[in-house]
């Protein structure tokens, strides 16, 4: 694998207003941690990333009293309104000769050994990065807007092949220099830039598939909760096994 440096950035500037939480639920706890602490310490345990950028809101009052807003492979930087803003904002932090690794703060179940799949893109010429994603196992129906359909709940305009599709996951990885260009040019055209993925594609570069481990759930609604309790359990399980 190459020897250039790897900085995880995450974007934690959402209030995740679908959780009807009395906070941003990246501040819900799971097992006496947070769940952006849990994010946090997943990526920093992994050998190859340097060190960890989190972008939080202006506003934020809960940030400073965790334990990881004193650690030094830690730093902050200020959130935008926009998911692509706040990204933006810690890239522009990072040296150009790095590769940054963006992750959700609410998907706290990724595996280290998905993490180190991924990063094995930085030795791919054919490619500019590579995101974890997941295979759309499910029937994909094309929805009509509720309004035109005169119904009070949409209904199936047409079935989607499934075949090709992925759910678009995290981490994603990308050199900076690549990622805080595209981004820029991205935004500037008002292109729909909802990852950094597409920011990428945007600017005509390939972006390689990695096939991740179903648990890697992002939390947004109250049921995913417990699912992600599950998870992090059987995750601590097997390493107390293997210690």
């Amino acid at each position: 694998m190459t020897s250039s440096s790897v900085v995880a950035v995450i974007p934690a500037a959402g209030i995740g207003s679908r959780m009807q939480a009395d906070r941003p639920k990246q501040y819900l706890t799971l097992q006496g941690k947070t769940i952006l602490e849990h994010t946090v310490e997943i990526l920093l345990n992994h050998h190859a990333i340097d060190y960890l950028v989190i972008a939080i809101s202006p506003h934020d009052t809960y940030f400073p009293s965790l334990a990881i807003a004193n650690n030094p492979k830690v730093k902050v930087v200020e959130g935008g309104n926009e998911r692509a803003d706040s990204v933006l904002n810690a890239v522009n932090t990072l040296p150009e000769n790095t590769w940054a690794l963006v992750h959700d703060a609410a998907r706290p179940c990724v595996s280290t050994h998905d993490i180190t799949q991924l990063l094995t893109v930085m030795d791919n010429e054919q490619v500019a990065g590579g995101i974890l994603a997941s295979r759309v196992r499910d029937t994909m129906k094309r929805g009509a807007d509720s309004q035109a359909a005169n119904a009070n709940f949409p209904t199936v305009l047409h079935t989607e092949s499934r075949e090709n599709l992925w759910h678009a996951l995290t981490p994603q990885l990308f050199p900076t220099t690549l990622l805080k260009n595209a981004l820029y040019d991205g935004l500037a055209a008002g292109a729909s830039i909802t990852d950094e993925a597409s920011a990428i594609e945007y600017s005509g570069h390939k972006v390689a598939l990695i096939d991740s481990d179903p648990a890697n759930i992002k939390i947004t609604h109250p049921g995913d909760l417990p699912l992600a309790d599950f998870y992090l359990h059987q995750r601590q399980k097997a390493q107390s096994e293997c210690e």
